[in-house]
């Protein structure tokens, strides 16, 4: 696909997207149906703002694809991949809009994620197999460990995601960073239909960005973040499966390193001080930095870190072989646990008081 026809078709999808997003957020406050509510405690949001960004964010994928396919004369010729992925994305759109709206119980939502990723490996034999010289000494065949460690690293990603939607544009600006670098620098964008999932994602961003007005603003709620991890973490897998793409399992790694990082560290601060590692908090990354910082400015700062971030680890993947990448991985692991849990960000640091 050349670059004018991947241009028209992100124009194409992000229209189809303000156009869902527009109706479906009137329609959600007309019936008071999934509307998040503010509080004092967790939510600042101003107004009561509609949770229909994941919705509209898959309907305007459906429509803009459809387009995709009857231009191109593609009609019986989508891939299983992309078939099986949309297919696998409703019923968890739906099960987590039922979250959205009566807060299910967590086990509920890590059975779902867990049935749905495993319906996708048994349907296109997708899955991590292999993850390259990772340490320097030789491949790394994961063998029979390959689906749990699939599953494993689905979860981690769809949480991650998850846990970083705290301000507005990040969940879904942090995930466009990672399907661009990873669809440009492998060359998936020019043979796939990611560039319509990228302007859907956009098209939510312009309400969820406030645009439009503050009073129409849209959120992702669970259904969406969770939405959004799935295909980031399904995208970086197949990219890095795929012998078509040369790309390194670890620079995948680092197109999603700030929410990844973000909910590797929560996790561990959280088991230090005996808390429950799924309850709601304020100490994440962007609330860290909300301490410092305007919301937009901390949207900034995460999006410009995670963009310079990605483009590091497609510098190493150029450069050197995947071991230097990831012991260079580990040490800004190291670097970012100093400064949000030690130094610049730790709240009992006196620089901050």
């Amino acid at each position: 696909m050349e670059i004018s026809f991947i241009i028209d078709y992100l124009v194409i999808s992000i229209v189809a997207s303000i156009a869902i997003n527009l109706v479906l957020r009137d329609y959600a406050k007309h019936k008071n149906l999934l509307v998040d509510l503010p509080d004092r405690s967790r939510k600042f949001h101003k107004r009561p703002t509609p949770l229909t960004g994941g919705l509209s964010i898959v309907i305007a994928l459906l429509i803009s694809s459809m387009l995709y396919i009857d231009l191109n004369n593609l009609n019986g010729y989508v891939p299983e991949f992309t078939y099986n992925l949309v297919l696998a994305s409703i019923p968890l759109l739906g099960f987590f809009l039922i979250d959205d709206a009566k807060n299910l119980n967590p086990f509920h939502r890590l059975l779902i994620q867990i049935l749905l990723s495993l319906f996708i490996i048994y349907t296109t034999d997708i899955y991590l197999k292999n993850l390259g010289d990772l340490f320097g000494f030789g491949e790394v065949e994961l063998g029979f460990f390959g689906i749990p460690i699939t599953l494993f690293c689905i979860l981690g990603v769809m949480n991650a995601f998850n846990m970083i939607d705290g301000v507005n544009g990040l969940c879904a600006g942090c995930a466009i960073i990672s399907m661009i670098l990873t669809g440009f620098y492998s060359g998936l964008v020019y043979d796939s239909m990611l560039i319509l999932l990228i302007g859907s994602i956009i098209g939510f961003l312009i309400f969820n960005l406030r645009f439009f007005g503050k009073k129409r603003g849209v959120f992702l709620g669970d259904s969406g973040s969770n939405l959004i991890g799935f295909w980031v973490a399904w995208i970086s897998i197949y990219a890095s499966q795929n012998a078509l793409y040369n790309i390194h399992a670890i620079t995948l790694i680092w197109f999603i390193a700030i929410p990844l990082l973000d909910c590797i560290g929560l996790i561990f601060s959280r088991m230090s001080k005996q808390k429950n590692i799924v309850s709601p908090g304020r100490d994440h990354i962007h609330h860290k930095l909300l301490t410092k910082y305007s919301p937009d400015s901390t949207l900034l700062i995460i999006i410009i870190f995670s963009f310079l971030t990605g483009l590091f680890g497609i510098y190493l993947n150029n450069e050197f072989a995947p071991y230097i990448s990831t012991y260079c991985f580990l040490m800004y692991a190291l670097f970012y646990y100093s400064y949000v849990y030690y130094l610049g960000l730790n709240p009992n640091n006196s620089k901050n008081v």
